[in-house]
């Protein structure tokens, strides 16, 4: 078998056993802890609340803007879709990150670990933390690390409210297509930021809400203006916007 047949074959049998995890999950595990009502851990005078959601969002405003749904992991194989790379150059993003060996990286909202495990050749003496909140993805990134004898990627199950990272344990910190989905955004954030080691960054993909055009549901883009106004928020500074990527914004901040 060649290289080529090999890794197609690779793919194939990733993209096989996703499909019978999610399976297993929809079937066995209770409703996702994504969808709790987790109000009275947190104060809410951040939050407005619309009378009626938005169809792809959950009613909850966040420095005007409604946060979308969660996209659950009974949509864990469109992460994993062949196409991906063609339609939105994920590794330009790794290109774009310029990891050292050494660096720790958080991958929060990892899913399915589609970046984890792309980043963690290039952190071999560093780790990758991978970061959800749902049990369902971390059970597929479990399996793919035994798979693949990848032993520097470390799954880490969050809560709506924390990322549960060890205080300035990270030099990078990344959201790709995630952010917009968190339901409590600055209690989120806070945590990645005391996580973040000092001179750490934390770097997050969006797809580009200035273009009306672009064919995502709405609540799922954000333009740079509004990202910039909620990380400044929490004490991250705005440092380069990269726009290599066909659909997103590739935005980089510092602590």
């Amino acid at each position: 078998m060649n290289r080529n047949h090999r890794l197609d074959f690779l793919n194939y049998f990733r993209f096989a056993t996703i499909f019978f995890i999610m399976l297993f999950g929809l079937l066995f595990y209770p409703i996702n802890a994504a969808f709790a009502n987790t109000s009275n851990n947190t104060s809410n005078n951040i939050y407005q609340y619309k009378s009626v959601a938005s169809s792809d969002g959950i009613g909850k405003v966040y420095m005007g803007r409604e946060i979308s749904q969660v996209m659950g992991h009974q949509g864990a194989m469109w992460l994993e879709r062949p196409t991906r790379e063609t339609q939105e150059k994920p590794s330009k993003i790794l290109s774009a990150l310029d990891l050292k060996d050494t660096d720790v990286v958080a991958d929060i909202g990892a899913g399915t670990g589609y970046m984890s495990f792309r980043i963690a050749p290039r952190v071999s003496d560093g780790k990758v933390f991978a970061v959800d909140i749902q049990p369902e993805m971390l059970d597929v990134i479990n399996f793919y690390k035994k798979e693949t004898n990848i032993t520097n990627v470390e799954p880490i199950l969050a809560t709506p409210t924390n990322p549960n990272l060890p205080a300035k344990s990270v030099d990078l910190a990344l959201m790709v297509d995630a952010y917009h989905e968190f339901e409590y955004p600055q209690e989120v954030m806070q945590g990645v930021v005391k996580s973040l080691k000092p001179g750490g960054k934390a770097v997050l993909v969006e797809y580009r809400g200035e273009n009306p055009f672009l064919a995502i549901k709405r609540l799922h883009k954000m333009t740079q203006k509004q990202v910039k106004k909620e990380m400044k928020a929490v004490g991250l500074t705005w440092i380069e916007t990269k726009e290599l990527l066909p659909q997103q914004h590739l935005m980089i901040f510092g602590k």
